[in-house]
């Protein structure tokens, strides 16, 4: 007989006030945020690893639609594919995990990401590729949502310092995805994705060595839960800003490559840039800016400076590469801090389990990251960058808007 998980409050789970809406994510004094255990570490580094299949298509991007025959808004279908298959598979992994246990999911993730890499370095036309690529995208949700909250359940230094290696692992995975691509792309296109095959396959050993049995828990969470969780204004607005926050992410993530115009190596470097900006400002200058000045304020503050940022890229498309390419660089220190404060907020603002909480925001948020790749090349080939880069800006300023109109859900629990 399944039982309804319940959000009653236990000392892990509990939302303890406005610990992800004004406070920082700082790490206690007594604790030491390298001091962490095996397991913390090893799937850490197998997220690192996960999240670099995020970018590693990146620079081979206009190599796949040049050997395979494909426009850039068919081969755009590739994160495409891969994040839609990821939004909706979120609402699955908290009924699997809570069946099977934490390491049993993270280990099913990974396997499904090795044969999907493996199967997609095979693929001999645009279809199969994007095909196989939504089947990854299926490994990637097991692992990714159930890494979060293993993190979070296992790291010394409470949940902040969790958070902060988790963002840590995605801002290392996403700058070393487009420089493998790169490095393995510039010899033959096919070869990064046996390169993320080999990888995986090394963080599944890992796991399986280091990381402890994790039991399944006493309650079980059902298929709705984290839509129910989404009831919750404060995780509600949370997920909103995010997806569309995520449409000028991934617009810059997957479209910019085709207006750079240079080899695999090239665009590989530019965003290895790119995201050590994401991984430094998420893990460093995030967690200050929040003692400072709160979550909410420099939330709307790093999305104004991200859509000017997209406006700058709108006017310098087809003008200025050199341009083009700071901004770029610098859309990564704004994206850094963004990734940080909206995991905080998705995982502490409202008291559903961090689990159902993380599956329900990513759900939402990962929809903007499906329809941004494809929408973006699209609005290019119609019209010019110009507009795709315009409409990101209008997107992310909308993120804004929804942050603006919800603040009080993301801070009535400081002021109670």
């Amino acid at each position: 007989m399944t039982t309804r998980v319940t959000t009653r409050k236990t000392d892990r789970d509990t939302y303890r006030g406005p610990a992800h809406a004004a406070r920082p994510a700082s790490v206690p004094a007594d604790r030491s945020f390298f001091r962490q255990p095996k397991a913390v570490w090893a799937t850490a580094l197998a997220a690192v690893f996960a999240f670099m299949g995020i970018g590693l298509v990146d620079p081979i991007l206009p190599a796949i639609a040049e050997n395979l025959d494909a426009s850039p808004s068919q081969v755009s279908l590739l994160f495409t594919s891969y994040f839609l298959v990821t939004a909706v598979a979120m609402l699955v992994t908290g009924f699997i995990s809570s069946r099977i246990g934490g390491k049993k999911t993270l280990l099913l993730g990974l396997g499904l990401i090795v044969v999907f890499a493996s199967l997609s370095g095979l693929s001999g036309d645009v279809s199969t590729l994007v095909g196989f690529r939504a089947g990854w995208g299926l490994g990637n949700a097991l692992f990714v949502a159930t890494a979060l909250a293993v993190i979070v359940g296992v790291a010394s230094g409470g949940t902040a310092t969790a958070i902060i290696l988790y963002e840590a692992a995605l801002g290392l995975g996403i700058s070393l995805g487009p420089l493998l691509g790169a490095l393995l792309g510039g010899w033959q296109w096919r070869a990064p994705f046996f390169g993320t095959a080999a990888l995986m396959a090394a963080a599944f050993v890992a796991l399986a060595v280091l990381l402890p049995a994790t039991p399944a828990p006493a309650a079980r969470t059902s298929l709705r839960d984290p839509l129910v969780a989404l009831g919750h204004r404060g995780l509600r607005t949370t997920a909103s800003s995010a997806l569309f926050y995520n449409y000028g992410f991934f617009t810059i993530l997957a479209f910019t490559p085709f207006v750079l115009g240079m080899d695999a190596y090239g665009i590989g470097a530019v965003f290895f840039g790119w995201g050590l900006m994401v991984a430094v400002f998420s893990v460093v200058v995030a967690p200050v800016l929040q003692r400072l000045l709160g979550t909410t304020r420099v939330l709307l503050l790093t999305l104004g400076g991200l859509a000017l940022v997209l406006a700058g890229l709108a006017v310098a498309a087809e003008r200025s590469v050199t341009a083009v390419v700071v901004l770029v660089v610098v859309s990564g220190a704004l994206l850094g801090i963004n990734n940080t404060l909206y995991t905080e907020l998705a995982m502490g603002v409202s008291d559903a389990p961090r689990p159902v909480a993380s599956a329900g925001y990513n759900f939402v948020r990962w929809l903007g990251g499906a329809l941004a790749p494809f929408a973006a090349t699209k609005l290019a080939e119609i019209y010019d960058p110009r507009t795709t880069y315009a409409v990101a800006a209008v997107m992310v300023l909308v993120a804004g808007a929804v942050v603006f109109a919800g603040r009080a859900s993301l801070t009535h629990a400081a002021e109670a």
